[in-house]
């Protein structure tokens, strides 16, 4: 399956950009607002929340917290109802965004309601991974159209897409909106790789024809793909498409060569003219050549090692 693909869609957030965004913005609040907020974020899976979490040194979460997918998390805390997600999930007004967004205009933002009070947002700036526009170019090379579906907001998508050089993106989207992306590809007669790292990304990665999830991501993520890759890098999503066509190549190569024998052993073996041994060997021989054939393949692999950095990256699969 992976050797089938033609498209290549990411994720943004914790897979196309570093799994640890910086906090840009504090000063909407006070120490003890903050606190709270961060407090909340523990509890949250979003690469944003997490952040957002390790900046404030928040305590133990809250026991209960409900989460409403693609938009945020909600808990009620010293008998007070608290929310912490976008700034729509928490009721900011569209002003208030974009004043922050004429400070910050790449930033990607998160917001803390507390009750019926005034919606705090924190702007956190993130970071593409380091190969990330090598990778695309990479499988641009190959002939795979790459592609970028976010739930993140629309100039936060563009910019990265712009970094990145994808023409194609969406915006906005939650986990039902990735799917009907992938089910309209997948009309179009496109085989599509789907690479992803939030819980809001499981469904998507779950429905794609194949899949892949960094470390970095939810166990949720990592259980829905097929496979998990290594390393803070996104080289391995080619190296693995790379493999995977140079693996069915070898597949395809080998079993022509077994027909081949075929067509030729078998008539002359029927027909009394070869021995025991002399079958024996020709037998032995070509199992050697379709061995010697696949083992190609870690030559190939060498050679894709040549241009990786020095830092070794793998891909696991799962069966």
């Amino acid at each position: 399956r992976l050797a089938a693909v033609d498209t290549v869609v990411f994720d943004k957030t914790g897979t196309l950009t570093l799994p640890e965004p910086r906090l840009l913005d504090r000063s909407g609040a006070d120490a003890d607002r903050l606190a709270r907020a961060g407090r909340l974020a523990r509890a949250s899976r979003h690469p944003l929340g997490q952040a957002l979490a390790e900046a404030t040194r928040a305590v133990a979460p809250p026991v209960e917290v409900r989460e409403t997918p693609g938009q945020g998390i909600e808990a009620t805390i010293d008998g007070r109802a608290e929310r912490l997600g976008s700034p729509a999930f928490c009721g900011v007004a569209p002003e208030a965004v974009a004043r922050l967004l004429e400070r910050f205009p790449g930033a990607s933002l998160v917001a803390h309601r507390e009750g019926d009070g005034e919606p705090v947002l924190f702007a956190f700036e993130q970071g593409l991974r380091h190969d990330a526009r090598e990778t695309v170019d990479r499988l641009k090379a190959m002939g795979l159209a790459v592609e970028i579906l976010s739930g993140d907001r629309e100039a936060a998508v563009a910019e990265a897409a712009q970094a990145l050089g994808v023409t194609r993106f969406a915006a906005g989207l939650g986990p039902t909106d990735k799917i009907a992306r992938l089910e309209t590809l997948k009309a179009e007669g496109h085989h599509v790789l789907m690479v992803g790292d939030g819980i809001n990304d499981a469904p998507a990665l779950a429905a794609a024809h194949v899949s892949l999830s960094p470390v970095t991501a939810v166990h949720l993520s990592q259980a829905a793909a097929d496979a998990v890759f290594l390393g803070d890098r996104l080289a391995p999503v080619a190296v693995s498409v790379e493999m995977a066509r140079r693996a069915r190549t070898a597949m395809v190569q080998n079993l022509w060569l077994s027909v081949i024998y075929n067509l030729i052993a078998v008539p002359v073996a029927v027909v009394g003219l070869v021995t025991p041994l002399i079958a024996a060997l020709a037998m032995s021989g070509s199992s050697v050549i379709v061995t010697l054939n696949a083992l190609r393949l870690r030559l190939g692999t060498g050679e894709s090692a040549s241009h990786a950095p020095a830092r070794p990256e793998r891909a696991v699969a799962r069966t």
